[in-house]
Parts: structure tokens; C-alpha cells; sequence
């Protein structure tokens, strides 16, 4: 109990965008160029995803998509600041009609918004276990072969990052809790239709005697399996900004807000 009482806020922040980075930075073998511009052809927020460009020699489209560069924000703009005026868009996603393994919602349908639908429901599952066997269960149970493994995937590397700053074992702690809440999102690009690279910017927070909040990114290829979206074979996407939901910066980085449909 005494080492817990010396975690104030500001300590907290530091560790959680230490490890978000970590996480998303991990598969990529990215350092995070984070502070610059963003660029000028930011999305149009246009409800059709757009299709993959050509890819490069000896690339495969899918390749190409997942490996394009996202707009990049400085690491404060993760943190929660003042919101904009401005209209984000909205992107319609739809509801679980399913539970699937590892209890995480399923039944999304065979579209781009059902790929977001599902990486989200996947990642709150995950990282609302607070332990590392829950989400190594989770990328067990929704990884296509060739994709992330329970050694590999960003989102176990960022659990066991920030499990380690906070003096915990693997199997967490009660004293350590997670909500996690996906309120933006985006479509990168689809290849067909059984293939999109989708991207879902959560408000994360965690309480560990005082609560603090953060945003944190996660892009990922996302394949469609027999009846059910799961987390594609390949390198994990390059990584969108992790920017408060709502704000300006997430605006222009081309997030929009979630509803359920």
C-alpha cells in the first residue's frame, strides 16, 4: 500500500504514454518522429473508406496500406485539453450481436465499420483484464496465423511496460484499474472486402487511489475469418496519434466520433 500512495497524476501520465508509445512502436521497429507538422491532405471524412493505393515493387497492397504513414502529434496532445468547436464527422459502427472467445462482442458484419467495431471490442476486453494471461488470451483467440502473437503484439508489450512501472506482476493487481472507451476512430484504407487497416482512438483511464486519463491509439490490419473480423496476418499498421478525442488536433488528424448504430 505504501508504494501505491506515492503515484500522483502526473507520474501516472508520464508512465501511461511511456508505455502507449512502447506498445505502439514495438512491431513496427518505429522510433515515433512525434513532434512535427501534420500534413496538409488531411481526410475528408468522407463515409467511404478509401481503397489502397498502388502498392510499391515487390509489396502487396495490403502491405502498402498497413505500412503508409499517419499524421503525428506531439505526446501532450494525448492528454485530455480544451475541445473544439468544430464538427469531427461522425463514423456509424455497428453493435455486437454475439459474444466470441475469450468473451469479447462479435457478430459485426463483413464491412470496414464492422472491422472497427471489432478491433475495438478487442482491445477494451483485452486491456480491461489488467493482467498479462488476459491479453495474451485475447491475441490467442483473434489473431489470424502470420499475425500478432502473445510474444509479439504491441498491446501485451504495453500491458507488461506499464505492469513493470507500476511494481505489479503479471497478473495485475486490484488496486490497478483500467476503463477503456473507444470514442473516435478511422479507416485507414480497405483492400476488397475482406481486408481493411482500421483505427480506433480510446480514452483510457486508469485509477491506481487517484484516476487519471489519456488517449491512446491503436491501428491494425483486420481480415475477415469465416464469419468474424480478427486481427490480420503481417506487421502491425504504422501507429495514428494518440490525441484527446474531441480536440482539434484530433480533428485534423482525421479522427472522427463513433456512434452505434
Amino acid at each position: 500500500m505504501g508504494e501505491t500512495s506515492t503515484w500522483g497524476p502526473a507520474r501516472l501520465l508520464v508512465l501511461i504514454v511511456v508505455s502507449a508509445l512502447v506498445a505502439l512502436a514495438v512491431l513496427t521497429g518505429l522510433v515515433l518522429a512525434v513532434v512535427g507538422a501534420l500534413p496538409g491532405d488531411q481526410r475528408d471524412g468522407a463515409d467511404t473508406a478509401p481503397q489502397a493505393a498502388a502498392p510499391a515493387t515487390g509489396m502487396s497492397q495490403q502491405d502498402a496500406l498497413a505500412a503508409a504513414p499517419m499524421p503525428t502529434a506531439d505526446p501532450d496532445a494525448a492528454l485530455p485539453g480544451p475541445l473544439s468547436n468544430r464538427a469531427a464527422g461522425v463514423l456509424e459502427v455497428p453493435s455486437a450481436t454475439a459474444v466470441g472467445p475469450a468473451e469479447v462482442p462479435t457478430g459485426f458484419p463483413r464491412t470496414p465499420e464492422g472491422a472497427l467495431a471489432q478491433l475495438a471490442a478487442i482491445d477494451v476486453t483485452a486491456m480491461q483484464t489488467g493482467s498479462m494471461d488476459g491479453v495474451r488470451q485475447m491475441i490467442a483467440e483473434w489473431a489470424a496465423r502470420g499475425g500478432p502473437t502473445p510474444q509479439t503484439w504491441s498491446g501485451a508489450h504495453g500491458m507488461a511496460s506499464l505492469l513493470s512501472a507500476a511494481g505489479l506482476s503479471g497478473a495485475g493487481s486490484p488496486e490497478l484499474a483500467f476503463v477503456v472507451r473507444p470514442v473516435m476512430g478511422l479507416i485507414k484504407g480497405t483492400v476488397g472486402e475482406d481486408f481493411a487497416v482500421v483505427c480506433v482512438n480510446f480514452e483510457f483511464t486508469v485509477t491506481v487511489e487517484e484516476t487519471s486519463r489519456i488517449a491512446i491509439a491503436d491501428c491494425q490490419r483486420m481480415a475477415w475469418a469465416g464469419d468474424r473480423w480478427v486481427i490480420g496476418a503481417g506487421a502491425e499498421p504504422a501507429p495514428a496519434p494518440s490525441v484527446w478525442p474531441g480536440t482539434d488536433a484530433a480533428i485534423d488528424a482525421g479522427w472522427r466520433d463513433l456512434r452505434h448504430g
